[in-house]
């Protein structure tokens, strides 16, 4: 049986010579539209057609909590029409700020005023470079008087800044902490 196939095996190597695996060449043959001969086209179809911002953070601060909340309900379905996936939305804790009024040319303290600012931030996931702009256009168009708003890249610090410590924990380890360096020998004995 192999005797017989013998002579076809070198017209059958010759015939489909572009389709054989040259493992040398394996990375450089590509079709004429840059499509690889030896992956599959549907690979290709899974890529985005446009570059992709892939975690941005928008941070909204401002005085007035009902406006700021407003606003960030605002944008969220703004985000949504636009088909920008809302990975997620949450608030920072109050950041107060005692602000003095002083008398002309003196130093006697005349009002004194407590100001709360609140933070509100959206954290958008796979944002098409052509879809940004018009989201922050949007966004820009439609910001509150009183409220500011920035987009930045996520980060650690960021993430960070989002958790809270529990102080009552931490006052629990410290106290733990205290109690095994003041008992390093154990109970003691009289």
């Amino acid at each position: 049986m192999l005797t017989k196939l013998r002579p076809l095996v070198p017209r059958l190597l010759s015939s489909t010579a572009p389709a054989t695996l040259n493992i040398a060449t394996a990375t450089t043959r590509h079709y004429s539209d840059g499509r690889s001969v030896y992956e599959p086209d549907y690979l290709e179809s899974l890529k985005p057609k446009f570059p992709q911002y892939s975690c941005l953070n928008v941070q909204i601060k401002g005085y007035d909590f009902p406006i700021l909340e407003s606003y960030q309900r605002y944008l969220h379905s703004i985000a949504e029409y636009l088909d920008i996936d809302v990975s997620d939305c949450y608030a920072l804790p109050p950041q107060q700020t005692k602000v003095q009024r002083l008398r002309p040319n003196s130093a006697i303290v005349d009002a004194e005023y407590k100001l709360t600012v609140y933070e509100r931030n959206l954290q958008i996931n796979d944002v098409n470079a052509p879809i940004y702009p018009v989201f922050l256009r949007i966004a820009q168009a439609a910001l509150p008087a009183g409220v500011q708003l920035s987009v930045q890249e996520h980060s650690e610090e960021l993430e960070e800044r989002r958790y809270v410590p529990d102080r009552d924990l931490l006052d629990l380890k410290a106290e733990l902490g205290r109690m095994q360096t003041g008992n390093m020998g154990g109970p003691k004995k009289k």
